[in-house]
């Protein structure tokens, strides 16, 4: 039996981000991946993540995780792709790394993506978000951190990757309030702040204090904040805001939910997409366009402009009780 997590290891801590030459975010994601993975596994086989070995992954586990991930959390299946295309990877690597192992790979990577249906996203409604940014106490730390958080990840758009990864030096507050964030695909960028997302992330700076991490946002524990830890945040907020907005309750918000409300209400502000694009370190358009399907601005304009046809007034006409009974025999 291969123990699983030396060559786990190696595999996040050096060939991602070294030999593939992975963003920290795409690391994170894997990790988070093969976090959920390993806890999963440990308890089907009765066991510690730690004794787990490389033979127990087999396609048989491995397929009753993804439907794990569907069914018992709630996962769409764009999401069940992405943690399997990260197993997939880890798997590639080891097929010249474990040469044992070549055979587990190659079933594992030849488990097909599944299709996903081409819905329109949901997003916030100004009064729902406005609901929302106000649920954390501003006069606990806690809160106050909380608030700056979603703030910003509402205001920037970001995705829960890169709010997490933001350092303090990202910050800059004079002369002008502004973020850098990199973005997916390893493109940085640069956003502009509101006054009132900059005077929370002002508010949070005051009460932050001295910490090892150089992360901007910080857990009970003074280190950086994971991705789960501001889902969990966003959860206990968004069934906080519910008693004020009772609509809340009725959506199932994710912390993409902030970043397509983001897009959203930009679109709606400006009606460029080619701004939305560049807000949210979109590569192409066409990762935008998902946006105007879900806007119906643009539909209504054009339903406007045009003139519907003319109807001409028809007579009904009974059908021929003859015809009728031919018809019916077989």
């Amino acid at each position: 039996m291969t123990p699983l997590g030396p060559h786990l290891t190696v595999f996040l801590r050096e060939y991602l981000p070294h030999q593939r030459d992975m963003s920290v975010q795409t690391t994170d994601t894997y990790a988070y991946a093969f976090q959920l993975l390993v806890c999963f596994a440990a308890e089907r086989c009765q066991t510690t993540p730690s004794a787990l070995s490389i033979e127990q992954l087999d396609p048989a586990l491995v397929l009753a995780f993804l439907a794990y991930l569907e069914t018992e959390r709630g996962n769409c299946a764009r999401t069940r792709n992405s943690r399997l295309a990260a197993l997939k990877t880890f798997f590639r690597f080891l097929e010249y790394r474990l040469p044992s192992c070549l055979e587990q790979a190659r079933r594992i990577r030849a488990i097909p993506v599944k299709k996903t249906d081409d819905v329109l996203i949901a997003y916030l409604h100004r009064e729902e978000i406005q609901a929302l940014l106000d649920a954390p106490d501003p006069s606990s730390r806690s809160g106050i951190r909380d608030r700056a958080m979603l703030h910003l990840a509402y205001a920037g758009g970001l995705r829960v990757s890169e709010l997490v990864g933001l350092r303090v030096d990202d910050l800059m507050l004079h002369p002008q309030a502004k973020i850098r964030v990199m973005g997916k695909g390893r493109r940085e960028r640069v956003l502009p702040l509101w006054k009132e997302t900059a005077t929370t992330l002002r508010d949070w700076l005051k009460v932050r204090g001295e910490s090892t991490s150089a992360a901007l946002f910080l857990n009970a524990r003074g280190d950086a904040m994971t991705r789960s830890g501001f889902e969990y945040i966003l959860e206990e907020h968004v069934r906080a805001a519910s008693a004020k907005q009772p609509s809340l309750a009725q959506k199932r918000i994710s912390p993409h939910s902030l970043r397509h409300s983001c897009a959203m209400h930009t679109l709606q502000a400006t009606g460029d997409i080619r701004k939305v694009a560049l807000w949210l370190g979109h590569a192409s358009l066409q990762s935008t366009e998902v946006y105007l399907r879900a806007d119906p601005t643009e539909k209504l304009e054009i339903v406007a402009s045009l003139v519907p046809p003319t109807l001409r007034r028809g007579q009904f006409r009974p059908p021929d009780k003859l015809l009728a009974l031919l018809r019916a025999q077989p």
